[in-house]
């Protein structure tokens, strides 16, 4: 449940991309953002860093939109969008809070979250969404100076990276247990 509300925003931007403009796409992502938010604070967890930046993200590309550049292409909005996901999970490793480290925290008992390779789990995790954020962002740029290429390749190295880093979030806890033999329980998972 937790992957499907953490990817619920980009899912339905990526969505109205399709469907609408690029201003109301962002504009309705934000609320997805700042929906998730509100999901976490009646559940009584934390507001997560990763939900509040991309909600501000998606606000700010908009308002760049509607008052400065409406005529910004959709290419260039969904680059924005990836740097501006870029830079919010290489800047929450730079300020050592990976931000898969909220979500770990709130889904492992406090033992577990005290062990030593915890902490270098989420960076790997995050470091792994960090990478997949940096290759949509690298396919958007190349599609956008690269008229000739075909607008599936870009799509198609979005899905393959956000697959990956999905499919890596779910593996990596597994492989660490058997690795270092700790509990189950004691790793984070992508719940």
């Amino acid at each position: 449940m937790a992957i499907f509300l953490i990817l619920a925003p980009y899912g339905a931007f990526t969505f109205l991309m399709l469907m609408t403009s690029a201003t109301i796409s962002v504009f309705v992502a934000s609320a997805v953002c700042l929906a998730t938010v509100a999901i976490d604070v009646v559940r009584g967890r934390s507001v997560k860093i990763l939900a509040v930046g991309s909600a501000l993200l998606f606000a700010a590309i908009g308002f760049h939109l509607a008052l400065f550049d409406p005529a910004l292409g959709t290419l260039g909005v969904k680059l924005s969008v990836d740097i501006g996901i870029f830079v919010i999970s290489l800047g929450s490793m730079l300020v050592r809070r990976p931000f898969t480290l909220q979500y770990a925290l709130e889904s492992v008992p406090a033992e577990t979250a005290s062990m030593p390779g915890f902490l270098y789990a989420n960076y790997v995790i995050t470091g792994a969404w960090t990478a997949a954020a940096l290759l949509m962002a690298a396919a958007n740029l190349v599609l956008l100076y690269v008229p000739g290429l075909p607008l599936w390749s870009s799509l198609a190295v979005a899905f393959a990276a956000r697959n990956s880093a999905i499919y890596f979030t779910k593996w990596y806890p597994e492989y660490r247990q058997i690795k270092y033999g700790a509990p189950a329980s004691a790793l984070p998972t992508s719940r």
